[in-house]
């Protein structure tokens, strides 16, 4: 990694940061890793604002009306090196201290370490955990995503929240075609959400979107596994055939799994969609504290 001092933190609309940019958990089909976002540094070579917390305080001193602030659509604030540089809990002592709301989205267990704050805020204002499930097995989930705690770890730290009264958002993507893109492993994801108490369900469909940077590793990536795990025989040559240089790779299966999965998430209340999910999460609770003038 490499450390710098950024000028700025936080995106206009919606207020969002991302305090390491790069990531190390290595999951095969991570969309960050497209040449899109121009990236000058290889993407496991992660450039660190060492300055965030700064850069935080001095932004959101200056705001007049409260917010939510988010972190983890680009890059995992939780990557292993947190443990130890603490910086994504210096965040959240910011936005505790300025009381903001929070919303983050990680597939570490590391969020437990902060789950302190986010309680003390969560009961102030707002704060939402997002966590990303796309695989129950295990072991299938330790191969797609080798870097990070499996989904079995990860429908604890959701648990965890649920006792604390922490609202929970499932990011139920990306799913595979011809890997996980299966009725069981739905059912499998659902039953955790279901026994977590999901406030939501944000999926984009059943599949995940490839282009310039992230394909090409994506390809890699089934290469390597393809020598070591019959399962993965011959699918980089199956994507291909199916999908050309599609952007969109949708599982043949999408329409029968989305059905089914509105259906449980009607049956157990839980919140299904995209933009209506993103918009709760950025809503603001404004009669939470007494107007402010700083």
């Amino acid at each position: 990694m490499h450390f710098v001092n950024a000028k700025t933190i936080l995106s206009a609309k919606p207020c969002g940061m991302n305090i390491y940019r790069g990531c190390s958990h290595g999951c095969i089909y991570c969309d960050s890793r497209s040449k899109c976002y121009q990236f000058t540094h290889a993407f496991e070579d992660i450039e660190v604002k060492q300055n965030a917390a700064e850069l935080l305080a001095d932004a959101l001193r200056k705001k007049r009306r409260r917010c939510m602030i988010g972190t983890g659509s680009m890059c995992d604030p939780y990557i292993p090196a947190e443990k130890e540089l603490c910086l994504m809990r210096c965040c959240l002592e910011v936005i505790d201290r300025y009381d903001f709301g929070a919303a983050l989205l990680t597939k570490s267990d590391l969020v437990l370490r902060d789950l302190d704050i986010l309680e003390r805020i969560n009961r102030k204002t707002k704060a939402v955990v997002q966590m990303t499930l796309t695989t129950a097995d295990d072991n299938l989930c330790r191969l797609i995503e080798p870097g990070v705690c499996p989904t079995s770890r990860r429908f604890e730290v959701l648990c965890e929240c649920k006792k604390l009264r922490i609202p929970t958002v499932v990011w139920f993507s990306p799913l595979l075609p011809f890997i996980n893109d299966t009725k069981e492993n739905v059912d499998g994801i659902l039953d955790y959400c279901i026994r977590a108490g999901v406030k939501a369900i944000l999926c984009f469909g059943i599949g995940l979107t490839l282009r310039e940077g992230n394909r090409e590793y994506f390809y890699a990536a089934l290469d390597r596994l393809a020598l070591q795990h019959s399962q993965f025989a011959n699918l980089k040559e199956r994507y291909i055939r199916t999908f050309g240089n599609s952007y969109m790779v949708s599982s043949q299966n999408e329409n029968q799994l989305m059905a089914h999965i509105s259906q449980v998430c009607k049956k157990h209340n839980i919140m299904l969609g995209g933009e209506s999910i993103f918009k709760w999460i950025e809503d603001f609770p404004e009669d939470s504290l007494q107007p402010s003038l700083f």
